[in-house]
């Protein structure tokens, strides 16, 4: 034999005894574990199309940005709105100031006096334009709290949670009902050093309370919608009612929350609403909630109206929960996010009329 097979292997005791006792622990050879990302996260998060992990607050921030952005400006659509509004602004101008002048040469007198309403018509428009303004910016300034103090928690940026938690006080300077919270904030934000900390401290006694209110506002409405439906007469009541009290939610939640909406400013939120439904899935909630229904054997042992009445107050209950959300100045992180179960039990028992 050569003498080059007879030569054994060399070999170090070291690695000997280690490949021994990884045999010994584990026969079938080393497992290598790999972390992979769950399928159902990674697809939530690619149609979400962004980065947050938390998927409900990154719904919450596209769907603010989606209903307060100003992109819409540079659109076509937002061309054509202000044209055409700047059109109508001047013919309403040109026909006062017509008005006015044959006011004039009909009597002087009578010149006079359309002078003086047409000053009070415009100065009152220019009232109302400075607060539907001042609403927009209101609402802008809550989202941007949202989104502000939702970094800062997750980076645990003491110096700008600190700042953000001193802007959210000032928010809700002129209500007396929080006087005692932003009392405490301003004596602990001396002693806190941490960021997380302040911001969560921040969302329990001053947010918590405000949150308490919404809830009650989310079950009172879907309670209303509930049972004037199941006993309306007509199909037109039904909607009727179900719209106004969809509107009348929204403002209210939005004034508990720091905001003051006038029409433009309304309009802005409802759109933010919409994103909001339509990108954690409106739809996909609707048919939860009708399986919940029908597995509590209310559609099978009620009377179709009150069936109705009942799907129209979870369905209530749910744009209350998505204008709880894009309204709210800040990210759910110590509560949880709350679901219709929590703001309407009611609607999920067969006494829901004594609810």
């Amino acid at each position: 034999m050569p003498e080059d097979q007879k030569r054994p292997r060399a070999f170090r005791l070291q690695d000997l005894n280690l490949e021994e006792t990884e045999l010994r622990e584990n026969p079938r050879g080393p497992i290598l574990i790999e972390p992979t990302k769950d399928p159902y996260e990674a697809e939530a998060e690619a149609l979400m199309g962004a980065a947050p992990a938390d998927t409900e607050e990154a719904a919450v921030e596209i769907a603010q940005k989606k209903g307060l952005g100003q992109h819409w400006l540079m659109s076509w659509a937002g061309v054509f709105w202000s044209a055409a509004s700047g059109l109508v602004a001047l013919s309403f101008g040109v026909w006062i100031n017509n008005l006015v002048d044959d006011l004039f040469s009909r009597a002087p007198a009578l010149g006079v006096v359309g002078l003086i309403l047409a000053g009070l018509a415009g100065l009152a428009l220019l009232v109302l334009a400075a607060r539907e303004a001042a609403g927009v910016l209101r609402q802008r300034r809550i989202a941007e709290l949202h989104a502000g103090l939702a970094a800062a928690r997750e980076s645990d940026d003491f110096k700008e949670g600190r700042r953000l938690v001193q802007e959210l006080s000032a928010l809700y300077a002129a209500r007396a009902e929080t006087a005692l919270a932003r009392d405490q904030l301003r004596d602990l934000a001396q002693d806190i050093v941490d960021g997380r900390d302040l911001i969560d401290i921040a969302e329990r006694t001053l947010i918590h309370p405000l949150d308490l209110k919404v809830r009650q506002e989310i079950a009172d409405a879907a309670k209303r919608v509930s049972m004037v439906t199941a006993i309306a007469p007509r199909a037109i009541i039904d909607v009727v009612f179900v719209i106004a009290q969809a509107i009348r939610l929204i403002r209210r939640i939005s004034t508990i929350y720091g905001g003051r909406p006038g029409l433009l400013g309304f309009l802005k939120v409802l759109r933010s609403i919409g994103a909001h439904i339509a990108i954690t899935g409106g739809m996909a909630a609707g048919d939860s909630i009708v399986q919940q229904v029908l597995g509590h054997g209310i559609a099978a042992k009620l009377s179709a109206r009150l069936g109705e009445g009942v799907l129209n107050g979870l369905l209530t209950a749910r744009v209350g929960l998505s204008a709880m959300a894009v309204c709210r100045p800040m990210p759910y992180a110590v509560s949880r996010a709350p679901g219709i179960r929590d703001v309407a039990p009611f609607l999920f028992s067969k006494g829901e009329s004594k609810g």
